[in-house]
């Protein structure tokens, strides 16, 4: 039975945690809340103290962390896997980094004979829960033959999109630069809306038939609606991070942004209001002069 470890067991790892262990793979967990390996440990898996625990025992090591400082720590911080991993396992990294970091990491992890594959994803909560994850994964021939059986457990789609690590990153960002904006445009729609006194219900209703909707749109606006900022899928401040991430990217060869910049400045209002930890969809709350529905509204 081939041994998966899960680094960074929140929504997202643990409903990939949850799918390998449906497929029967053998799965080691790490991390840092006990309320979280509690609930692994409860659907069959493994717990492990240390990061470093994990990859001694595991064949792949799948890392759900936020950013690329992270995975660095869980690699090769104090106790890190990456020391105790055997030659010829591989790393799968899933956190939204600028694309010059897996480019790096995958060099560091080759001196010591692992494989990386640079596999953002995209599908959120939802997908991760239901096995229905988009892989935008980039990496060599050997480490997907290695792990094939893994990522075809946790995924409805695996994008192999070359054998260069930072390939995946890139497409990543691309994809949240479209999100952040279309989350950005919905809530100033939404917002308009209010201030002209249309009944935000009816508004959701006839955008989602017409041409004016977006995934975006159609999948955040009830949160709006209902009035309700608990952070569902995203974080505020994950688009602070990632649409900052898609300018730097950007900067780096001198090409304009102007929706992306003006979406980051939208998020990054929102966050020095106040607004970081609640749902990405508060970034309607920078708008002056508008009543926004309550979760008393709908009762």
């Amino acid at each position: 039975m081939k041994k998966v470890g899960v680094i960074g067991l929140g929504a997202m790892g643990q409903g990939v945690a949850k799918n390998l262990l449906a497929a029967g793979f053998d799965v080691y967990g790490c991390d840092v809340r006990e309320a979280s390996l509690a609930l692994f440990v409860a659907q069959g898996g493994k717990r492990c103290e240390t990061p470093a625990q994990l990859g001694a025992e595991c064949d792949v090591v799948i890392i759900f962390v936020v950013s690329a400082e992270q995975t660095d720590v869980v690699l090769f911080g104090e106790h890190g896997a990456a020391g105790a991993m055997r030659v010829g396992s591989v790393v799968v990294a899933s956190a939204t980094v600028p694309p010059a970091y897996p480019i790096a990491l995958g060099e560091r992890l080759a001196r010591s004979g692992i494989s990386l594959i640079d596999s953002p994803v995209s599908g959120g909560v939802v997908g991760a829960a239901d096995g229905t994850l988009s892989l935008l994964a980039s990496g060599p021939d050997s480490a997907f033959e290695a792990c094939e059986d893994v990522l075809r457990a946790i995924s409805s789609k695996v994008y192999r999109l070359g054998s260069a690590h930072g390939v995946g990153s890139k497409v990543k960002i691309i994809n949240q630069l479209l999100v952040g904006v279309q989350i950005a445009a919905a809530a100033e729609a939404m917002a308009l809306g209010l201030a002209e006194g249309v009944d935000p219900a009816q508004l959701y209703e006839v955008i989602t038939h017409s041409a004016g909707n977006s995934w975006a749109f159609s999948e955040r606006v009830p949160r709006i609606i209902g009035g309700n900022y608990a952070p569902a899928v995203t974080a505020l401040d994950i688009f602070v991070k990632d649409l900052g991430l898609v300018l730097e990217t950007a900067k780096a060869n001198e090409f304009p942004l102007p929706l992306a910049s003006t979406a980051y400045q939208m998020f990054t209002t929102a966050s020095a209001a106040g607004y970081g930890s609640e749902d990405d969809t508060a970034v309607i709350k920078i708008f002056p002069g508008i009543k926004l529905p309550t979760s008393e509204d709908q009762n």
